[in-house]
């Protein structure tokens, strides 16, 4: 299942809803969308500084993780990144793999 890191960072009013809901309030409502999906998540933090809270989550597939992305930013509450995570087997087929490629002006 692709995994993926999230970051997000909470508008002003998310961090209101954060303080009224509670940290655990907001654990709930992750885990109903990614088990919703499918999915799992691995990891939940909350954070300060940059970002606020930070997940690793698995997803069926990346799809998934796109729907929830949009939805999440559609509602203005979080500012978010999302990026694919890849194993060690998946990076040493990676460089197995031959790909033609030229470098510009090359």
């Amino acid at each position: 299942m692709p995994k993926f890191l999230i970051q997000a960072t909470y508008t002003p009013e998310g961090t209101k809803g954060l303080l009224a809901e509670g940290a655990s309030g907001r654990r709930a409502a992750v885990e109903q969308v990614v088990t919703g999906l499918g999915g799992k998540v691995e990891a939940m933090y909350f954070a300060f500084g940059e970002d606020d809270i930070v997940l690793v989550v698995d997803f069926p597939d990346q799809v998934s993780m796109a729907a929830v992305s949009l939805t999440v930013k559609a509602s203005g509450a979080l500012r978010t990144r999302a990026t694919p995570l890849l194993t060690l087997d998946e990076i040493d087929e990676a460089a197995r793999r031959q790909v033609a490629f030229r470098a510009p002006g090359v």
